[in-house]
């Protein structure tokens, strides 16, 4: 069950990732192209789309499958504890905290703000960068903790 357990909180955590890779390595650049309403707008709708139980089940998923190997390795001392433990703090620190405390403010303030608007313009001149910026640390974490996991499962696999 661990082994399982441990694979499937990989394999959360890489899609995940690839999610996250696609925004820093192309999305965002895409919409910093775009006139600022147009740009604002395809976030603000974004934003709004990704609210939803494909994606969070994913999101969160990976958070609790993470958090249940981390207890169920350690409770056992199995082989690869220590890495499913890394993997687990990766992505919740790396991912789903930073998320919460870094991404989301930042479109909270973005879906306040009108597209058509100088203050939206001003906004998206700042967005872009620090949303951008912490996306990378959770692309980094969350490819990080699948690294972790796939480590771990290997041990598992072979333990």
């Amino acid at each position: 069950m661990l082994t399982a357990l441990t694979l499937l909180s990989a394999l959360g955590c890489g899609l995940v990732a690839g999610i996250f890779f696609a925004f820093s390595s192309f999305i965002m650049q895409a919409l910093a192209r775009l006139p600022p309403a147009h740009g604002i707008a395809a976030m603000q709708s974004i934003n709004v789309a990704v609210i939803n139980p494909l994606f969070l089940t994913v999101f969160l998923g990976a958070a609790v499958a993470c958090i249940c190997a981390a207890i169920a390795a350690l409770l056992r001392d199995a082989a690869g504890a220590g890495f499913v433990l890394a993997g687990a703090v990766l992505y919740v620190i790396g991912t789903l905290l930073v998320t919460m405390r870094c991404n989301v403010p930042r479109n909270d303030r973005l879906a306040r703000v009108d597209p058509e608007s100088v203050e939206g313009a001003t906004a998206w001149a700042g967005y872009l960068p620090s949303w951008t910026r912490w996306n990378h640390v959770r692309t980094a974490a969350a490819s990080a903790a699948s690294v972790m996991l796939i480590v771990a499962f290997a041990l598992q696999w072979h333990g």
